[in-house]
């Protein structure tokens, strides 16, 4: 009686003393029926399971026969097989693989799939805000962990994605604050004969991002027409393995590898060192590694796998990706002084010269470092002494709010910084105290001139 022929479900006491049911639930991969058993100690008991069976069949729940995976072991394979083909690597190292494995995996890990409950992300997100995570940190947990749920959902893993089940955390507007233009001309009047000064006219002039600067190329640079065309950016994209078998290939892939006692180490995942730029821009040889770091005896760098993958890496830009902008009249005739001096660098460098075709670049032609880019803005910021803390992307803010003092329409500005949406563009865009002026100043033409 372990079956019923017509594929009902069917309950009954077993040799062992147990009460076991069986339900069909659909048909397998190989057209066989889905029979799933249960068993309980009373016929009470294995009735309730076998209803809930019933109710998952019925309402479209059904899951795929086997062992659900735990959500450790889920998100594993969705962080090494799935996420990658959705996702850039850069992303997914900085971000997913990060947080899934400092936060979601710890705590969540050991719950099997379908048996995580609303209740335990509301204890999990609770437990990160007591911790003083920030809120979008917390927030951007929610979303990898509902992404992946949601890809384990369409798998037929679970019949259900829990955190659409819950409100999700909420996150928090960074607060912008964009330079005065004041501010901004005192740093123009710094760069203007910098090596390289023209990279933050640039920024200040066009609002582009950090990597999309670094990455412009000559050949996407039309001083004749006065535009500029946003197609790439660069990336320093973390080292891998190349090969087929990392294992037998015998190489470790040291990104700048360093002994626990380095001063200019920091830890990244807590497992490893890494020498910041001020301990590795010098060196070429080693690939960035600083060698009078590393202990005598390291053969790091000379058991490299010859097939590893990563370093600098052009990639499509964020948002709305390909764009062009005109550039205004006065940055031409700078752009063109400057393309000026960099071929007078490179005669002077001879055969050391890395023919990158970067705008901006290092004395021997090779990318420039988002950490180096960023010591050098705080210099200029305290040369032209501007008392605010701001950062590499306040430029890209001061853009914004510039072209909108200036009358820009909201949507060509968005055009300009490559803004998917126009909400994003707002948040760049403040009403400043020019605007707020003028607009009263209107108000009281338009109500009172003449009363």
């Amino acid at each position: 009686m372990a079956k019923k022929p017509d594929g009902r479900s069917s309950i009954f006491l077993g040799s062992d003393g147990l009460w076991h049911g069986w339900v069909t639930m659909g048909v397998k991969d190989d057209g066989t029926p889905d029979r799933r058993h249960r068993k309980g100690k009373t016929e009470t008991i294995v009735t309730a399971k076998v209803r809930e069976l019933e109710k998952k069949r019925d309402s479209g729940q059904t899951t795929k026969p086997g062992k659900v995976p735990t959500v450790r072991e889920w998100m594993r394979t969705y962080l090494d097989e799935i996420a990658p083909m959705r996702v850039s690597q850069l992303t997914l190292d900085s971000t997913y693989r990060p947080k899934a494995e400092r936060w979601i995996i710890p705590r969540l890990g050991a719950h099997r799939l379908d048996r995580l409950r609303p209740e335990h992300l509301d204890a999990f997100y609770a437990g990160l805000a007591k911790e003083d995570l920030a809120p979008n940190t917390i927030l951007q947990v929610h979303r990898i962990l509902s992404r992946a749920l949601k890809i384990a959902v369409r798998r037929e893993l679970i019949g259900r994605n829990v955190c659409q089940m819950i409100d999700a955390p909420t996150g928090e507007d960074a607060e912008i604050e964009p330079l005065l233009r004041e501010e901004a001309h005192d740093i123009l009047d710094v760069v203007k004969d910098r090596r390289n000064g023209t990279r933050w006219s640039v920024a200040l002039a066009l609002g582009l991002r950090q990597s999309e600067s670094l990455g412009t190329r000559w050949k996407y640079v039309d001083l004749d027409r006065g535009a500029i065309r946003v197609f790439w950016q660069i990336k320093r994209m973390r080292y891998r393995h190349g090969c087929q078998d990392p294992h037998a290939c015998g190489a470790r892939l040291h990104r700048y590898p360093c002994p626990k006692d380095c001063p200019k180490a920091r830890r990244t995942s807590g497992r490893r060192h890494i020498c910041l730029s001020a301990c590795r821009k010098n060196c070429v040889e080693h690939g960035g590694a600083c060698p009078k770091f590393c202990p005598p005896d390291c053969t790091g760098h000379a058991v490299t796998c010859p097939e590893r993958t990563g370093g600098w890496t052009f990639t499509k830009p964020k948002g709305k990706g390909k764009r062009t902008i005109a550039l205004p009249s006065p940055l031409v005739t700078l752009l063109k002084l400057h393309r000026e001096a960099q071929r007078a660098e490179r005669e002077a460098a001879g055969e050391k010269w890395q023919d990158w075709d970067l705008v901006w670049c290092t004395p021997q032609g090779g990318p420039i470092d988002a950490g180096d880019d960023w010591d050098e803005w705080k210099e200029i910021l305290a040369l032209a002494e501007v008392e605010k803390d701001a950062r590499v992307h306040d430029a890209r803010h001061t853009a914004a709010t510039l072209l909108l003092e200036q009358g820009v329409d909201i949507r060509v500005i968005q055009a300009v910084l490559g803004h998917s949406q126009l909400a994003t563009t707002k948040r760049y865009t403040h009403v400043t105290e020019t605007l707020a002026i003028e607009a009263a100043g209107r108000m009281g033409r338009a109500l009172f001139d003449g009363r």
